[in-house]
């Protein structure tokens, strides 16, 4: 079910809530939106979790308001949607941006209402290098490929991001519609919350974070460096890492079996916890 709620004067998000249980809250990476997991909610509703993907403000159905797309402003949206869906002990998955967002939202509002977390190829601790960080992509290169490229043709821009999206190019269909799903982000949404990625800085924020926690991580991304994501599970405490080694940034599309097996762990451990009545481990079928 669709709905939207107001996070601030004159803008509301856009949310899809399925299936009933524990909830499971998604967040998308730039510039897609939340039906990049439509198969994830298909998968998890049959499993007995409540799926709530979240547009992000400037993406998808959302509203785009012309300013506000700082990390703190998108985790506050998430903030607002929590308490409207009096959401408790939820599940938080954050892909891309989407987990740089989700790691500001635990320290920025100290886990309100998250009981885990997984961050999938997260831009962090950061997305851009900087002085005591040698990974990532330059500033002038986020400017120029992403930000410059898209004021001057958006089309070219995510024909050529897309090539990087994923290790496997086999599917071509899949990925003129992953292409598809960033079309409907507002072009300055998808500018300015480019500019976030470039500048925003989460090493303080992986560092407060304090419920268990796991990393989704693409041994051949060209997007996220796999560098990245070790020195993300360094940098959270008690966390552990999963590497998926046939896969680029978006791991999901290159290894979705392993990727629906892990998410399916990790979120079965906290049903148990959830409900320790609930003692059988649940039958699957991918």
């Amino acid at each position: 079910m669709g709905q939207y709620v107001q996070v601030e004067d004159n803008v509301k998000i856009y949310i899809e809530d399925i299936g009933q249980g524990v909830p499971v809250i998604f967040l998308h990476g730039w510039p897609a939106n939340h039906l990049m997991f439509e198969y994830q909610y298909t998968l998890l509703a049959s499993h007995g979790y409540r799926c709530i993907g979240m547009d992000i403000r400037g993406f998808g159905k959302s509203d785009a308001p012309w300013e506000s797309y700082s990390y703190d402003r998108m985790a506050d949206d998430l903030r607002a949607v929590i308490d409207e869906l009096q959401l408790e002990n939820a599940a938080l998955v954050g892909f891309s941006m989407g987990g740089a967002i989700a790691s500001r939202y635990m320290s920025r509002h100290n886990g309100h209402g998250i009981k885990r977390l997984l961050l999938a190829g997260a831009a962090t601790p950061v997305f851009t290098r900087r002085p005591g960080m040698e990974y990532g992509m330059e500033p002038d290169e986020v400017t120029a490929q992403l930000i410059h490229a898209t004021y001057e043709n958006r089309p070219a821009m995510l024909n050529k991001f897309g090539l990087k999206f994923t290790k496997t190019k086999s599917n071509p269909g899949m990925l003129v519609w992953l292409e598809s799903l960033c079309y409907q982000a507002s072009h300055h949404g998808t500018i300015k919350a480019a500019a976030s990625l470039r500048d925003e800085d989460l090493r303080e924020d992986l560092a407060a974070i304090q419920i268990p926690t796991v990393v989704f991580h693409g041994q051949k991304d060209k997007i996220v460096e796999p560098e990245l994501g070790e020195l993300t599970s360094q940098s959270i405490a008690g966390s552990r890492i999963v590497r998926f080694e046939d896969s680029g940034h978006a791991m999901l599309f290159d290894e979705p079996e392993k990727f629906n097996e892990e998410l399916l762990t990790f979120l079965d451990g906290m049903k148990m916890e959830y409900d320790p009545l609930n003692s059988v481990e649940p039958q699957r079928s991918l």
